[in-house]
């Protein structure tokens, strides 16, 4: 079994809403902004290989919205979901399931793309089993005001059309199988949003954890360091504290899926609560 990064592409967002009550004097030595306070953001996914199963978590924003649609989010850098996949010797066709982690635009637009030959959209991924959980699948389809903005209709009901979505059970002892050698439990968190799923996953006598939204870069560590974008930002704090406490106690390490700097990062106690340890490139932990 092996584990690949890959880098869909950069987004820029608010310094402001991804830090909430947090001052811009504090969280900008970690994440500088620029002069509209926009901080550097990445959309970086996981990718497992096991045998025949190739697992994506998550798969970027895509391409098929507008140019004003774009404009938003400040895309910068050359980096797609298929040069990444490219790099390890794969194309979209290989991959065997789609896992997602929620479906908000920056986690789920690569998952449908525009079919120009039938003027509608199809499914990026024609091979895969596509993966959410029935909670956060109706939070999506039916939005509150809040995150509306977050759910498009065009990355979510296609999938269901395709006759390739996938529900997980919900909370439970054991390990979900995708793959013979795969040993990966999931944790739901709903402070972010219904039923977050973020994968734990064991490799090579560590283990992963892939933290999606509950921890977006390593400015997030903090406890009360949380998104302006929660919906119920005081169970993220409950939701948090515990995971640090577990992340601490099992020499978790953290994979990043919003950090445009850092993969991975371990951390430690200190008299001022969780902190940073030490962070690291994928290939300084695994060699490749």
């Amino acid at each position: 079994m092996k584990l690949y990064p890959i880098e869909t592409g950069n987004f820029k967002l608010d310094g402001g809403a991804m830090f909430g009550i947090v001052p811009k004097s504090i969280w900008e030595k970690t994440n500088p902004a620029d002069h509209r306070n926009l901080i550097d953001l990445s959309m970086r996914c996981l990718l497992i290989e096991d045998g025949k199963n190739l697992i994506l978590i998550d798969n970027g924003i895509g391409h098929k919205q507008s140019e004003k649609f774009f404009s938003y989010y400040e895309l910068w850098g050359e980096t797609t979901l298929e040069k990444s996949l490219a790099k390890y010797g794969f194309i979209k066709d290989d991959i065997t399931d789609v896992f997602l982690t929620h479906l908000h635009l920056d986690h789920c637009g690569g998952a449908v793309e525009w079919n120009q030959d039938k003027n509608g959209y199809r499914t990026s991924f024609k091979n895969a089993r596509y993966w959410s959980n029935e909670k956060h699948w109706q939070w999506a389809i039916e939005p509150n005001p809040r995150e509306k903005a977050s759910f498009l209709k065009e990355n979510i009901l296609p999938i269901q059309e395709s006759g390739q979505l996938n529900f997980l059970p919900l909370p439970s002892t054991g390990n979900y199988s995708f793959a013979p050698d795969l040993k990966m439990d999931i944790l739901f968190v709903d402070g972010h949003t219904e039923k977050q799923m973020l994968p734990v996953i064991k490799y090579q006598d560590k283990t992963i954890v892939f933290v999606a939204d509950l921890i977006p870069t390593i400015g997030h560590i903090p406890l009360i360091y949380t998104l302006g974008y929660d919906t119920r930002p005081l169970l993220t704090l409950s939701e948090k504290e515990k995971f640090l406490k577990q992340a601490i106690d099992n020499e978790y390490i953290l994979f990043f899926e919003h950090d445009a700097h850092h993969e991975l990062a371990t951390l430690k106690m200190t008299e001022k609560g969780p902190r940073l340890n030490d962070v690291y490139q994928f290939n300084d932990v695994f060699g490749y």
